[in-house]
Formats: C-alpha cells, structure tokens, sequence
C-alpha cells in the first residue's frame, strides 16, 4: 500500500517528532538518509518504522531489506508526502523511525589510554555533529556532553554528524557528575582555554586525556576551568579570541591522535 495523504496517522505521528519536547515523550526519533540509516543498522540500531519513498529511493533493495531484517516496519510514501516528512532539501527517500538514544557514564566502557572529548553546552546542532564526526575518524572512545541544549535525537544533528551519532558512544551528564567520574578514573582532564597557560601542542595527551570544550560565547563553566588537571590554549594572531568549538575540538584531538600513533 501507498500511503499518498498528510493526513495518515503514521504520517501525521512521524511528523511530530520534529519537535524536541514529543521526541522525549515518546522516547523516539527520526533518522532521515540513506547512508545514516545504514550506518545507523551497522552500529546496531532497531528502527520501529521505516518510511520510505520509491520515486526516491532509486534502487537500494539491500538496505531496504537490511531496515525489515533490523524489525522495522515498513511503509511505502508518495514523494509530495515524503518531502513533507523530509527534514532537508532534496531528500533521498529514506526515513526511519527509532527509539532515543539513551546512554549512562556508567555504560562507557573505557581501554587502558583513552581519549575522550567533553562538550559543554554546545548549542548549535552542527557545531556538535562535527564533533561527533572528529571524534569517530580519530577513533575516540566516546563524547559526553555536559549540560545540553541539543537532544541527541535532533534531526538536524543526525545529519550534521552523518551518522556518526551512532558509531561514537555518546552519552549525556552534568558537568559536576562528569568531572567526579573522570576524577574516579584517573582520567587527566585537560580544558580549552584563551588564558591557558600552555599550548595546546604542549600537552602530554599520550594517558587517559578527557578535552573539554565549550561554546565560543561563554567559554566553559567554573566547575571544568577549576576543576581541570590543565587549562591549555590555542594560539591566537588575530583580533579574535576563539575559534569555533568544533575546530578547537578537532585540532585537540589530532595533536592527541599525533602524540599516539607509532
């Protein structure tokens, strides 16, 4: 069956799920495009429903397939109805529905050196995402992000990170909970900031390093400039004194990944 009106119940039910405060009632989210979607069922995500649109889609018989072996129901969508469910512009054809993301600290299992990055109120859905994509093509064993403004089941977050929402174990806590659990994991927690007193290219990254990053705009909160093993800068020529969180975030985590590899 094809389902060609806005006003079907599942439509109208997915469509909801735009919104922050209904995706955290019902603990479901909304994962739009073909290569997040398989990335997504690779990392071993049970979609409920797929909603998918045959006019776009093309032929992908295998990761239709993959999305009905993963349990999902599947529901086939005109394109005027699927463009409407469609959180980007010129969709692919592929949308699933998902059950939240939901991680504990206690869940991170960490290696014998690992690296992780902190994000401290982030607000911008991309500026997370391409942490998220730093994070997995560095191999980092997890992302915690302190006192969020973005729920992990935004769409637009989903896309930012191409996916990798899903391959890097991600976990959301409060900064004081997070400090206390790197304190009980001898984690060296090393804090990016314009009054640094080192570089950054001046840190032994090559233990249990935690980076902590925040919002170019306030900066992070007293509980990780206090509280970090280190606060360390970047070296800044110009008239302005921050880059974006996500460059920072990047350049900390090659220098870690260039102090690590043989």
């Amino acid at each position: 069956m094809l389902i060609t009106s806005l006003q079907n119940p599942r439509v109208k039910q997915a469509l909801k799920l735009r919104e922050s405060r209904r995706r955290k009632h019902d603990q479901l989210m909304l994962v739009e495009g073909g290569d997040e979607l398989s990335l997504a069922l690779d990392c071993g995500l049970k979609p409920t429903t797929l909603f998918f649109c045959p006019a776009l889609v093309g032929n992908n018989d295998d990761l239709l397939e993959k999305t009905r072996a993963a349990g999902a129901e599947i529901i086939q969508v005109s394109q005027s109805v699927f463009e409407k469910l469609a959180y980007r512009e010129n969709p692919d054809g592929w949308l699933a529905v998902a059950p939240l993301l939901q991680r504990s600290l206690e869940a991170l299992s960490l290696g014998a050196s690992p690296l992780l990055i902190v994000a401290e109120a982030v607000e911008k859905p991309g500026n997370l995402g391409a942490i998220l994509r730093t994070a997995d093509a560095a191999g980092v064993e997890g992302v915690i992000v302190c006192n969020p403004t973005i729920d992990l089941g935004n769409p637009n977050l989903i896309r930012a990170s191409r996916g990798t929402v899903f391959s890097v174990p991600i976990i959301e806590a409060t900064s004081t909970d997070t400090l206390a659990w790197l304190r009980a994991r001898r984690v060296k927690v090393v804090a990016a900031s314009p009054e640094g007193a080192v570089g950054y290219t001046g840190v032994d990254f090559r233990g249990p390093t935690a980076i902590v990053v925040g919002e170019e705009s306030a900066g992070l909160s007293p509980v990780w400039r206090d509280g970090a093993d280190l606060n360390v800068r970047i070296p800044m020529m110009g008239r302005v004194n921050s880059l974006n969180v996500s460059i920072a975030a990047a350049l900390f985590v090659y220098e870690a990944l260039r102090q690590r590899l043989p």
